[in-house]
């Protein structure tokens, strides 16, 4: 558990045992003091319940339904004071607010209709009481602050899908260039074979065996852009654009500077349009949410065997931290990235300012 955690537990575990304890004063005050007792104990078990809530959100949310609802069901054989108690309603709603956060949508729905049901036990059992408004009103903000949660996460994960799909229909669009690309040169190879073959039948196996080897790239390609089902920038947006993009990029007191580490003439297309990408998506995030930026370095090297792309800023922490609540583009560029087998890590740099690595492995096409 962080350290965090631990405090937000802590903070909740004193708030228990103050309501446990005043619920308890006032009990004694007007009932007399061993009325008190049942109410605190069951008010205990259900505080402990929520405090190990982590443990299993649906069996501790349960349990403590469960303990309410027999309290209240004594209530209405025995003479004591009315339940569930204010602090077993706190307790309460921090395991209903908990289960409808964090379970799937029918358990989630079955704990919060379960909680409404003790709320309505509770006027039952004594209709002339406050307490059970004041547990009405803890479900009801349990399953707001739960929901609230909820839906912004259902959202979040929405936009995040829409933009995997963007990317999957970008393939669509521009894989016609890409096999077209392939096709065209094992075509015109095979057309050059026929007439070297016809002058001199010696070259041949030569021959064929460029249209073989132009066909495994056209099948290399290929697989890795449908069957990934990603593809690169659109058609003109590759590492020839690169300097439109830094020029583009800079103004108000921005500079950027690329540093070339590599031959992307041999690069195959996605990999070329790829970096494209990602320098344009790193640099867009500076530019939105680090305006305090003004130099940031574009570093691009090869190994023969991926290409590695590290866009570099000297943003103060601050606004580094902002990049968190960024755009989705990054998103788009992780899937991507991860389809043709590379990676890519976003994150703050030691002292300041903000980092994008990426490695794009470039399949041996050279």
């Amino acid at each position: 558990m962080h350290v965090l955690e631990r405090l937000k537990a802590a903070g909740l575990g004193v708030a228990f045992a103050a309501a446990v304890a005043f619920q308890a004063y006032k009990v004694a005050d007007s009932w007399g003091a061993g009325h008190g007792l049942f109410g605190a104990a069951v008010a205990v078990v259900v505080c402990v319940l929520a405090l190990v809530r982590q443990a299993g959100v649906l069996w501790t949310a349960v349990a403590g339904l469960t303990v309410a609802a027999l309290a209240v069901l004594a209530t209405r054989f025995v003479p004591l004071p009315a339940e569930p108690s204010p602090a077993t309603s706190l307790a309460l709603a921090v395991l209903v607010g908990a289960a409808v956060r964090t379970l799937p949508v029918r358990a989630a729905a079955a704990v919060a209709a379960a909680g409404l049901a003790v709320v309505a036990g509770g006027f039952l059992a004594d209709p002339g009481s406050a307490v059970p408004a004041l547990s009405a009103l803890a479900w009801l903000a349990a399953v707001l602050l739960g929901l609230a949660p909820r839906l912004l996460a259902a959202r979040r994960h929405a936009a995040a899908e829409r933009v995997r799909q963007a990317e999957r229909l970008e393939l669509a669009r521009e894989l016609h260039d890409v096999v077209a690309h392939h096709i065209t040169s094992i075509v015109l190879q095979a057309q050059a074979a026929q007439l070297v073959t016809a002058k001199h039948p010696d070259k041949t196996p030569a021959s064929l065996a460029g249209i073989e080897s132009a066909g495994a790239a056209a099948l290399t390609a290929t697989r890795r852009v449908v069957g990934l089902l990603r593809d690169a920038a659109p058609a003109g947006e590759g590492h020839e654009r690169l300097g439109e993009l830094i020029e583009g990029f800079e103004g108000q007191g921005r500079r950027a500077y690329l540093r070339m580490e590599a031959e992307p003439s041999g690069w195959p297309p996605e990999v070329s349009s790829t970096v494209y990408r990602i320098v344009r998506e790193a640099l867009t995030n500076v530019a939105r949410h680090a305006p305090q930026a003004r130099a940031v370095t574009v570093g691009i090297t090869e190994d023969g065997a991926a290409v590695t792309v590290a866009v570099e800023d000297d943003a103060p922490q601050a606004s580094g931290r902002r990049y968190r609540r960024a755009g989705y583009g990054l998103i788009g560029m992780r899937e991507r990235l991860e389809a043709l087998g590379g990676t890519l890590a976003a994150g703050p740099r030691p002292g300041s300012g903000w980092s994008v690595h990426a490695v794009i492995p470039t399949g041996g096409q050279r």
